[in-house]
């Protein structure tokens, strides 16, 4: 009764889970007290109470005794016509369902955890018996899902919330309701399979068509669950496959796999207390009228009052309880006082049939005794009665024995009941003689006290008589001497107060003239405060003035510049958009054109930069820096705007290059610019992104530029060898000087040595590694223009192939420009001016470089070519070099680091990436 009125009230919260398990921890043999206590709710008249109460039928449905569901009837809901009504109807109805379902199927059990093997058997083989099962579990199904649809639809109709105590109310029965429809669409499909395995498929069509809505139905319930916070907590749910199961193809079954919902086993959600009340409803339970008290705006006196509501219903159950033991108690005693009563009858009666034994023993003896002279057949008769008479004794002797050793059983445990009993009782006399023993200990313990003090009080007095005695004996002895002591003293007294007075008159005097000269310097302290205070209240309102003005300019310049970044915004975002219109794609733009562009907005970069810093420092003035921003929105967007248009007439690999770098550029200017617009980002601003891509944009422009030049046939032939050539020396003239500085900086000594003769070592091995490759490409160069060229001279080749030459030409100077910015870093690094960061960049260009080399050489060559397996192997042998030079050098920056700190630490390798691709050509 507790744990009912405590989990199905009337409140629109969800069930409480604690005394859900309390109800179905009652049902070891049945639901017969569940269905006694429910038929007395007010099921009829509050639709609340009826939702609640179908819920926790179908928590004991799945969870409870297996008899739970024998009685086939949901108890009466009433005309149910309010926003709850609807849907207790229809879990009503599908309650009903389930019940009837479990009765004819009994091997099923209410949570239809069942295996394969006995729903197939419960199905049987007969084909008729197979059909109707496989009705009832689309009619369970469907009566699941029609539930479950209109509850979401009713929660969606009132704009409800799952994290909410009326969402919760209304979702927490589907959760029982999800695991059942998981085991029937299992069932279904198996018995659906059997069924298209033993009848025609025609005649199946509307259990297919059927199924096919119960499944997409059945899949929105899935995904609204799997979606919906209150789910994901407590219950995990699979996702369905696309499509349902092919039923017309056999095998289909065999890649079926059953969708299994997991519940953890804790709570599945936590309860939401409701909204403050101060009311309490009373629910009627089989005629009990049960309080369940709603929540006080006070924690305090709620938890007050039903810890006192509650005590009031334990007292008479306590009085009961304890009038149970006395007549328990008394009863056990009255059976001991008949036991005792019964053995000591049974012990009289031992007693008497002994002694009737022994009698007849005697008899018999005396007997015998007696017709021993008899003749043979009057002693064999005498004998025989004798006989007969013993064994009738000792049949009944047998008896006595037999009821005795019962009293005798019965005996002990009347016995051991009164030990135990007696035990508890000396028990108890132990702990009172403990007890009075220890209360006798505690007053002979303060009676020792209470003399111990007795004594320390007349030690005291005795002690306090013999220092009075010892005064007066003082007191008498210096009497005499102490006279003669005052009449000298009185003497110097009257000296010293003549002088006292004499002094008084002086300081008198000297007070009042003390007094006027403090009167005066007091009056000059009043003024000169009175005057101080006014200067300082003067001048804190000029500071709160300037300082309020100072804030106010500092405001409008941050709105004037907040202004201008919006409307530099739009510029750019104006010139990003044009990018994708397509009446651009008409517009074309010349290298040159795109090239000055670049570097204009690369020198307005470098204004604003200035401008920001000076701003920063002083941020009272913005007029710099937002003559600066707007100068570098208008060249930023016209090189963007120009970047695109020059793409279109550009090669295609080109062209989208160029495209990205416009696009990569608008997005770091909008970065830019939107850190411009807040104080927190203001000071973190950095234009480097930008000046990295613009620069990027003006080298293309650059190549573009170079191409769009107009190279004799004859010039473009030379400039292919003279470049090769070029790029060769300039390799071995760097191995050479790489070896000359790796012998000229033995001198060193400790950390430094060690650390640059590895770097120094490990470029020397890059260099030559270039070396090769170069030497590499040139013979496949040279083969592939001896292959392809036919009946034209070499230079007609060139001049043929001029995208293959320029590309040639193009990696054979990026090759060359990174093995001599590697030796002039390595040379920066050894004299200790050099950043170590500058190798690993050099390492990383040299690496791209070769690789754009190898590329422009694979174009035209044989893929069976020797020649270009060589250059092949080269080219992996310079990145391993590469990779070297990685690791050596940032395993000698971390040793020099570690030991000797020093500035370089504070420069990033992006810093530095961005000078080396600075001074590249």
């Amino acid at each position: 009764l507790h744990s009912i009125s405590k989990s199905i009230t009337s409140s629109e919260t969800p069930l409480k889970e604690k005394y859900a398990r309390s109800i179905l921890s009652k049902h070891e043999g049945g639901a017969t007290t569940f269905w006694s206590f429910i038929i007395n709710l007010p099921l009829s008249s509050n639709a609340i109470i009826s939702w609640k109460f179908c819920y926790m039928l179908h928590k004991v449905l799945r969870d409870g005794h297996h008899n739970v569901s024998h009685p086939i009837h949901v108890p009466h809901t009433g005309n149910l016509h309010d926003r709850y009504g609807h849907i207790v109807s229809l879990s009503a109805k599908f309650l009903s369902l389930k019940m009837e379902f479990h009765v004819k199927h009994k091997v099923i059990p209410g949570n239809l955890e069942a295996t394969d093997e006995t729903v197939e058997r419960e199905a049987g083989t007969d084909v008729n018996k197979i059909f109707d099962m496989t009705h009832e579990l689309l009619d369970y199904l469907d009566a699941a899902l029609t539930m479950s649809e209109t509850v979401w639809r009713q929660l969606d109709a009132n704009a409800g919330k799952s994290t909410t105590p009326a969402g919760q109310c209304r979702l927490g029965p589907l959760i029982p309701v999800i695991l059942d429809c998981s085991w029937l669409y299992h069932f279904s499909v198996k018995l659906l399979f059997k069924l298209h395995s033993c009848v025609s498929a025609d005649s199946l069509l509307g259990h297919r068509e059927r199924f096919r809505d119960l499944f997409n139905s059945l899949t929105k319930l899935f995904d609204r669950a799997r979606e919906t916070e209150f789910f994901k907590k407590f219950i995990q749910i699979p996702d369905l496959p696309d499509s349902p199961p092919n039923f017309l193809r056999a095998s289909a079954l065999a890649e079926y796999e059953r969708p299994v919902v997991v519940m953890p086993n804790e709570e599945p959600y936590e309860e939401v207390d409701a909204a403050p009340q101060n009311d309490c409803e009373i629910i009627t339970v089989s005629g009990l009228p049960l309080v369940s008290l709603r929540r006080s705006p006070s924690p305090a006196l709620t938890e007050a009052e039903a810890l006192r509501k509650e005590l009031e219903i334990i007292k008479p159950e306590l009085q009961l309880l304890k009038t149970e033991a006395q007549r328990c108690v008394t009863q056990l005693k009255s059976q001991v006082n008949r036991l005792e009563a019964e053995l000591e009858d049974q012990r009289t009666h031992k007693q008497m049939a002994l002694v009737d034994n022994e009698h007849l023993r005697m008899e018999v003896g005396a007997l015998r005794q007696a017709t021993a002279s008899l003749t043979g057949v009057q002693a064999g008769y005498q004998e025989a009665d004798a006989e007969l008479r013993f064994s009738q004794l000792k049949e009944r002797h047998a008896e006595l024995v037999t009821s005795h050793a019962d009293l005798l059983k019965k005996n002990a445990e009347t016995v051991r009941f009164l030990s135990s009993t007696q035990q508890n009782q000396q028990e108890l006399a132990m702990a009172k003689q403990q007890l009075a023993s220890e209360v006798d200990h505690l007053r002979q313990a303060n009676r020792l006290k209470r003399v111990e003090i007795d004594r320390l009080k007349r030690e005291l007095e005795q002690s306090r008589a013999e220092v009075s005695r010892a005064n007066n004996a003082l007191q008498n002895k210096e009497m005499v001497g102490t006279c003669l002591a005052l009449m000298g003293l009185q003497i110097e007294k009257e000296g010293l107060l003549r002088s006292v007075r004499e002094k008084d008159a002086e300081l008198s005097s000297l007070w009042q003239q003390a007094q006027l000269q403090r009167s005066s310097l007091e009056q000059d302290n009043d003024r000169t405060s009175r005057e101080m205070a006014s200067l300082r209240q003067q001048l804190q309102q000029r500071a709160s003035r300037e300082g309020e003005l100072t804030r106010k300019l500092q405001e409008e310049q941050f709105c004037l510049l907040q202004c201008a970044v919006v409307e530099a915004e739009g510029i750019i975002l104006d010139a990003v958009s044009k990018l994708d219109d397509p009446i651009h794609v008409r517009c074309t733009c010349s290298p040159d054109y795109l090239v000055n562009r670049a570097e204009f907005t690369l020198g307005s970069l470098d204004k604003m930069q200035q401008s920001h810093m000076v701003y920063l420092g002083n941020m009272d003035d913005a007029s710099g820096l937002l003559r600066a921003v707007t100068q570098f929105s208008h060249l930023a967007s016209d090189t963007i705007v120009n970047g695109g248009a020059t793409a279109h007439s550009a090669p295609t690999d080109q062209a989208d290059r160029l495209t990205d770098s416009c696009r990569e550029a608008s997005t770091h200017c909008l970065q830019f610019l939107h850190e411009l617009k807040s104080r927190a980002t203001l000071h973190r601003a950095d234009p480097t992104t930008i000046r990295y891509v613009m620069r990027r944009i003006l080298t293309m422009g650059q190549d573009l530029r170079f191409q769009g030049q107009d190279v004799l046939k004859e010039e473009l032939g030379e400039m292919v060898d003279k470049e090769m050539t070029a790029t060769s020396t300039a390799i071995e003239e760097a191995v050479l000087r790489m070896d000359i500085l790796n012998q000229a900086r033995r001198d060193m000594s400790g950390v430094k040595l060690e650390v640059n003769q590895s770097i120094l070592g490990s470029c020397s091995d890059l260099m030559k590694a270039i070396h090769m490759l170069v030497t590499a490409a040139t013979d496949l160069q040279k083969d592939i223009v001896e292959s392809g060229r036919g009946a034209a001279s070499v230079k007609e080749f060139y001049a043929k192939n001029s995208c293959w030459t320029e590309g040639l030409i193009s990696a054979s100077k990026s090759v060359g420009w990174g093995a001599t910015q590697m030796l002039d870093s390595a040379d920066k690094v050894v004299t200790s001016g050099g950043k170590y960061e500058e190798l690993i960049v050099c390492s990383h260009e040299i690496a791209a470089s070769t690789a754009q080399l190898v590329a422009a050489s694979k174009v035209k060559a044989d893929r069976n070519s020797k020649k270009l397996s060589t250059l092949q192997q080269a080219s992996r042998h310079v990145n391993d070099m590469a990779a070297i030079v990685v690791t050596s050098t940032n395993h000698g920056q971390r040793q020099i680091t570690e030991r000797v700190p020093t500035q370089e630490q504070l420069f990033s390798l992006i810093e530095v990436a961005k000078r080396v691709i600075e001074t590249r050509p």
